[in-house]
């Protein structure tokens, strides 16, 4: 471990090897810190923090601090960030109430300046959460989503795999995956083509997916009639069961489609 001497490191922390302290750093007792990882200046960690292998973590971020929530009580949670995840500047990542006991980050993400991740979060793994984004408590978002910067998302919402949500959003439906979702108020606005393609999607599971959303949002059905078509109607395939399912467990219902002129404007046919 590299230690600079102003930093302040409390005896009953566990930090792995090959670990480097910035100055004027605070890491509190109950804390774990892997393999690799390295902390710059006038960072703060508090109790219940869990930081994986080789993280980054920039000036002014602070990990772990107990809930924004009236209803926490002080009980023992924690606050885990995955193997290889970078955290910028000022970015804030509270940590869980009674209510799941942990706010998780997943492995190679990225929290940009000023993020905010709030308690009972659960992040899946390589998400992009951009400048400035505001996370409320007990929202999931799954992997390989990007948040674009100032994006406001409301408790309890479920953000799913590969979506791109536009930046200055305000999200309070569930966003269902592989799509992008823009405009005011928020609405699908077609399938995340580029980013399915850098992430090695064929051109058949890019076709299947556009159809299932073409039944979901372009043909007039209501979701649960749109749900039954698809099933009675098209393969059951990886990607359809991923879409069927998110949108059956939705609790918050899903975003809408687009109402202007061109219900197809965004989607690559």
């Amino acid at each position: 471990m590299t230690q600079h001497s102003n930093a302040f490191i409390h005896p009953d922390a566990k930090i792995g090897k090959d670990v480097t302290i910035g100055p004027f750093t605070y890491i509190a007792g109950d804390v774990v810190i892997s393999d690799g990882t390295w902390i710059g200046p006038n960072v703060t960690i508090m109790d219940g923090a869990r930081i994986g292998k080789n993280c980054r973590i920039f000036p002014g971020a602070v990990i772990s601090a107990i809930p924004q929530d009236l209803k926490f009580k002080g009980e023992i949670t924690t606050a885990e960030i995955g193997d290889n995840t970078t955290i910028r500047e000022c970015a804030t990542v509270n940590r869980g109430t009674a209510s799941r006991g942990k706010t998780v980050v997943g492995s190679n993400c990225l929290l940009m300046a000023y993020s905010h991740i709030a308690h009972d979060c659960i992040l899946k793994n390589n998400i992009i959460i951009g400048n400035g984004t505001q996370i409320a408590g007990e929202v999931e978002i799954d992997d390989h989503a990007i948040l674009s910067a100032h994006v406001l998302v409301h408790q309890f919402e479920r953000i799913g795999a590969h979506v791109m949500v536009q930046g200055g959003s305000k999200v309070n439906k569930d966003i269902p995956p592989f799509i992008i979702a823009a405009r005011e108020p928020l609405t699908f606005a077609g399938i995340n083509l580029v980013g399915l393609r850098r992430r090695g999607f064929t051109a058949q599971q890019i076709g299947t997916i556009q159809e299932l959303y073409r039944n979901i949002y372009n043909k007039g059905m209501n979701v649960s009639q749109a749900l039954a078509y698809i099933e009675e109607n098209m393969e059951a395939t990886p990607e359809r069961e991923i879409v069927t399912s998110f949108i059956k467990d939705s609790k918050r219902g899903i975003v809408r489609e687009y109402t202007g002129s061109n219900p197809d404007e965004g989607v690559e046919l």
